[in-house]
């Protein structure tokens, strides 16, 4: 028989870990979560190199040449904010900015809404449509609005044999033209991000709303709308960045009252030779296109919070 004040020997991988042993345990576990796997991090290593060799260090060299001529100077950048062509180029690219993200948001959000109410078959093949600009280059796509926008192109040549109205109003080579280029790029960039949200919306809560009393339009504007602002700020701060910096549309579709900083940067790489005030207008362009990515990472951890 066993004796009952000395029970047999169980092992230790069974017997309940308590007290110090238990605390010291946890503390190795903790550490070891808490401790870099320098193993994992050689899978990034060609990630890494692949950026410092395309992006940071040509900046680091645009950094270098926007402060420097002969010597160590800030002239491009003294010159530049002194210059009145800047800042008229710099309202210029604002207002066309502007104009763009609320056109984007005005058009995106309808979409956005009508895809979220779908069956999933049917979003995808909706968010496919949507996709569609995307696989034609941005080139190729402007060179196609001078077709359709020129004077002779399929806008005007439809209103006047259809409706019998001529339009005087140019719809190339002016504000007009940049607008439609701009916005057709920008709207998918907007959909996605209010797409997202409102199927990430609880269902209930509109339920709830529609239960309570109030109709599908209170409801819209008092429980879907006031949700789905995070995702809008998203969208127009992404779209802003893209275009801040836009080049090809302002170029082929816009007017001289039309050029963006983008082009003021190419005028001066290829034509004024100066790559001073070029470095110099690449970096200011590159910090409020850094401010605005900073804008939508903090919407975006507003948003999960």
């Amino acid at each position: 028989m066993t004796n009952a004040r000395n029970p047999p020997a169980v092992s230790a991988a069974v017997m309940p870990i308590t007290g110090s042993q238990g605390d010291e345990r946890r503390l190795a576990r903790a550490a070891r979560r808490a401790s870099p796997d320098y193993q994992k991090a050689w899978f990034s290593a060609p990630a890494a190199l692949l950026i410092a060799g395309v992006f940071i260090v040509p900046l680091l060299i645009v950094l270098f040449q926007s402060v420097t001529r002969d010597s160590f100077s800030l002239e491009g950048y003294q010159r530049i904010l002194g210059s009145t062509l800047f800042w008229r180029i710099l309202q210029t690219t604002l207002e066309i900015t502007v104009g763009a993200v609320l056109l984007s948001l005005l058009l995106g959000y309808p979409i956005a809404y009508f895809i979220a109410q779908l069956r999933p078959m049917q979003r995808a093949i909706a968010m496919i449509v949507v996709l569609l600009p995307f696989w034609t280059s941005i080139l190729v796509k402007s060179f196609a609005f001078i077709v359709i926008l020129g004077e002779r192109g399929i806008v005007k040549s439809m209103l006047s044999q259809v409706f019998g109205y001529e339009l005087a109003t140019p719809l190339m080579f002016s504000r007009i033209g940049v607008m439609i280029g701009m916005v057709h790029f920008l709207i998918p960039f907007c959909v996605f991000p209010i797409v997202n949200n409102l199927l990430a919306q609880p269902p209930e809560l509109r339920r709830a709303a529609l239960i309570m009393g109030a109709s599908r339009r209170q409801a819209f504007l008092r429980v879907t709308l006031p949700l789905s602002l995070p995702a809008m700020v998203a969208g127009a701060v992404m779209t802003a960045v893209l275009s801040i910096g836009v080049f090809v549309t302002p170029a082929l579709l816009g007017g001289r009252r039309d050029m963006m900083l983008a082009n003021l940067i190419d005028y001066y790489t290829r034509e004024a030779l100066d790559w001073n005030m070029a470095a110099a207008l690449s970096v200011l362009l590159l910090g409020v296109s850094g401010s605005l990515i900073w804008i939508l990472s903090t919407v975006d951890s507003l948003d999960r919070n």
